[in-house]
């Protein structure tokens, strides 16, 4: 979802409370407990509270293009959102994209303090693209972070999208664009 139609909340959430550390995200590290540690940690430090993530999260909109995007892929196919944010984070930017199915995280928050998270199972996403193979859907997947390559590597069909060039550098098999438009276009030929 983020990155991909949505703007990243974690880079939103830097830019509001002026903590450069928080810019950390899944385009940066791989491994996403540590980033998460990471993060949960810095939030500690400098009192950010879930409300106040919550807050920021009300200000942005889905990405240029992105709900158009989505509308007219929704035309073609069924569409399964999986992302490792998290339900607390996900409601507004759900309803301005016309609530499609998110499939996600939780986070485990006490007194407005998020103080750990709960993943659905490990590696959801691959598993998710496994599951839905398994029951013989032909499955396309799009990304454009570290955490989705063993998504995009389960799928029939993987491309990578607004990626930066560290995960294209290292995953070179999977197509990349750098709009809807021409992910659409993946898209289209890939359903053919």
């Amino acid at each position: 979802m983020e990155g991909v139609l949505t703007p990243e909340i974690w880079i939103a959430v830097a830019e509001k409370t002026k903590i450069p550390e928080l810019r950390r995200t899944t385009r940066d590290e791989p491994d996403y407990d540590k980033l998460m540690r990471y993060r949960i940690e810095i939030l500690d430090r400098h009192g950010i509270k879930l409300s106040d993530i919550q807050n920021v999260i009300g200000t942005l909109k889905p990405l240029p293009g992105g709900k158009e995007f989505l509308d007219e892929l929704r035309t073609l196919v069924q569409v399964i959102i999986l992302s490792d944010t998290f339900e607390q984070f996900a409601a507004p930017l759900l309803r301005q994209l016309n609530f499609p199915t998110l499939l996600c995280h939780r986070l485990i928050v006490e007194n407005d303090r998020i103080v750990d998270y709960q993943l659905r199972i490990r590696e959801q996403k691959r598993e998710a693209v496994a599951a839905f193979r398994r029951m013989n859907y032909h499955v396309i997947s799009a990304g454009d972070s570290y955490n989705d390559t063993a998504m995009l590597l389960e799928a029939n069909v993987g491309f990578l999208i607004h990626a930066p060039e560290n995960v294209k550098r290292e995953f070179p098999q999977f197509q990349a664009v750098e709009n809807h438009a021409e992910l659409m276009k993946l898209i289209k030929s890939a359903l053919a």
